[in-house]
C-alpha cells in the first residue's frame, strides 16, 4: 500500500519526494502535470520575511478603501462579495492583539527554518543552482514611505530577522536602474530567488521518480475510508490503493476536505504575473515596494512583474487588467523596463483567514494528512513542510510543535 499525495505543485512535490527518501511508496497524484498550478507563476521569492500576518488592524482598515478602488492592492468582484463574508469575519477575528502576537510567532517559527531547509533540500537533490545569492530591496521614496512599513520593520527586529536601511548611494551601487526617486530601502538577504521555480518542481518531480516514486495524472474525485483511508478515487474511474493520504492541493484543497468532514475556511487568493522576457535591463536582486503593492523578480530567463490581490473564487475568468496595473506602477521604480516579449498569467494562493498553513494529522480519519493554505508563502515554506510532513506520517517527532497549525482550529 502507498502513501497519495494529492497535489503536485511545489507543497505536494516536496512531501512525495520527502516521503520517498525516507522508504515511503509514494503515489503524486494531479489533474494537470507537476507545477502547472500556482507553482508555475509564484514570483519565485523564498519570501522569509514575509510572515507578518495580513489580518491586522492597519490592513483590514484600509480594506473598504481598497475596495472602491479598481486598481487596489486588494480587489474584490461585487458578485463574489456575499460568499466571502464568513471569511472577512475569520480574518478580523484573528486581529486581536493576543492572536496576532501568536500568528507572529507562529510564521516566524516556519521562516526562521525555510532558507536553511530548502538549501538542504536544494543540496541533497543536485539542484543548488537553482537559487540565487542575492537577496531582496524593499524600495521607499522617502522617510514618510518608510515609517509606514515600519510595523514590518520592528516585527523583523522581533524575531532576528537580518535586515539593512540603505541609502541613496548604495541603492545604485546595487541596482543601477533603480530610479531617483527612490530614497531609501532595506535589505533583506536571506530573501532569495528561485531561478525558474516551474523547473525546480520538474526537477524535483524527476528526483522524486528516481528514488521510486510513481506520478499519476487525474482528478480526483472522492475516497474510499472504513476505520481509516483506503483508496482515492479519480474522475476517470480509477481507483488508486492508499494506506495514507496527503491533501496538498493548494486552493483545491477546500473542495476534497469538505468531502472528508474536515471544512475550512480556504479562500483562493487570485495573483497575477507579467513574465517579460526582453526587458530591455538587468537586475540582480528581487525588488518590492510597499507603497505600490508590487514585486518583481529576475526568473524564468527574464523578468516577472506581479502584486496585488482579487478575491474572486476558483472559476471566474482572469482579470489580466490586473497585470496591466502592476507592470505600470513597476515602470515607476524602473524606467527603463521595456514590456516586451510577455505573456500574462493567472493562478490561485490559498488562503487562509489567520495567514498560518495548515500541516497536520486529521483529526478525523486515521492516515489522512493535511499540507494546504500556505498563501503567499509555498515556495517559501515547501522544504520546511516537507520535512515537518514526512516527520509527522513516519512517526518521527517533527522539529516544530505542529499543534498551532492543526486542521481544527477554526
Amino acid at each position: 500500500m502507498a502513501t497519495v499525495v494529492v497535489g503536485a505543485g511545489i507543497i505536494g512535490t516536496a512531501i512525495a519526494h520527502d516521503l520517498a527518501r525516507r522508504g515511503r511508496q509514494v503515489v503524486l497524484v494531479d489533474r494537470d502535470g507537476p507545477g502547472r498550478g500556482a507553482s508555475f507563476g509564484n514570483m519565485a521569492s523564498i519570501a522569509v520575511t514575509e510572515f507578518m500576518p495580513a489580518s491586522r488592524p492597519s490592513i483590514w482598515r484600509q480594506i473598504p478603501g481598497w475596495m472602491l478602488d479598481p486598481e487596489g492592492p486588494v480587489r474584490v468582484r461585487p458578485g463574489y462579495m456575499p460568499k466571502l463574508i464568513p471569511w472577512f469575519a475569520r480574518f478580523i477575528a484573528a486581529a486581536r492583539p493576543s492572536k496576532l502576537r501568536a500568528l507572529e510567532a507562529q510564521g516566524a517559527a516556519l521562516c526562521g527554518r525555510a532558507l536553511g531547509d530548502t538549501l538542504d533540500l536544494l543540496n541533497e537533490t543536485g539542484l543548488q543552482n537553482q537559487i540565487s545569492e542575492e537577496g531582496c530591496l524593499s524600495l521607499y521614496t522617502d522617510e514618510v514611505e518608510f515609517r509606514a512599513d515600519r510595523e514590518h520593520i520592528e516585527i523583523l527586529d522581533r524575531f532576528g530577522f537580518p535586515h539593512e536601511v540603505i541609502g541613496r548611494q548604495a541603492i545604485q551601487a546595487l541596482e543601477p536602474e533603480l530610479s531617483d526617486k527612490i530614497g531609501l530601502a532595506v535589505l533583506f538577504p536571506q530573501n532569495r530567488s528561485m531561478k525558474d521555480p516551474y523547473k525546480l518542481v520538474l526537477a524535483l518531480a524527476a528526483r522524486f521518480q528516481a528514488l521510486g516514486g510513481r506520478i499519476e495524472q487525474g482528478e480526483v474525485i472522492g475516497f474510499t475510508r472504513s476505520d481509516r483511508m483506503r483508496e482515492v478515487v479519480l474522475k476517470d474511474g480509477r481507483k488508486l490503493p492508499a494506506e495514507e493520504v496527503v491533501i496538498a492541493a493548494g486552493a483545491f484543497s477546500a473542495r476534497l476536505m469538505k468531502d472528508l468532514g474536515e471544512p475550512i475556511p480556504l479562500e483562493t487568493e487570485r495573483g497575477y504575473h507579467t513574465q517579460i522576457m526582453s526587458p530591455g535591463i538587468a537586475l540582480k536582486h528581487s525588488i518590492i515596494w510597499p507603497a505600490r503593492a508590487f514585486m518583481v523578480t529576475p526568473t524564468a530567463d527574464g523578468i516577472r512583474v506581479g502584486g496585488t490581490v482579487e478575491m474572486a473564487g476558483l472559476d471566474a475568468a482572469p482579470d489580466y487588467r490586473r497585470s496591466k496595473v502592476t507592470v505600470r506602477r513597476a515602470t515607476e521604480a524602473l524606467p527603463n523596463l521595456r514590456c516586451e516579449g510577455f505573456t500574462e498569467w493567472m493562478g490561485h494562493r490559498p488562503a487562509l483567514p489567520d495567514t498560518v498553513p495548515i500541516l497536520s494529522a486529521s483529526a478525523k480519519t486515521k492516515g489522512l494528512f493535511y499540507a494546504t493554505g500556505h498563501g503567499h508563502l509555498g515556495l517559501t515554506y515547501a522544504a520546511t513542510t516537507a520535512r515537518l510532513m514526512g516527520q509527522l506520517i513516519t512517526g518521527a517527532k517533527p522539529a516544530l510543535d505542529l499543534h498551532p497549525y492543526r486542521v481544527n482550529r477554526f
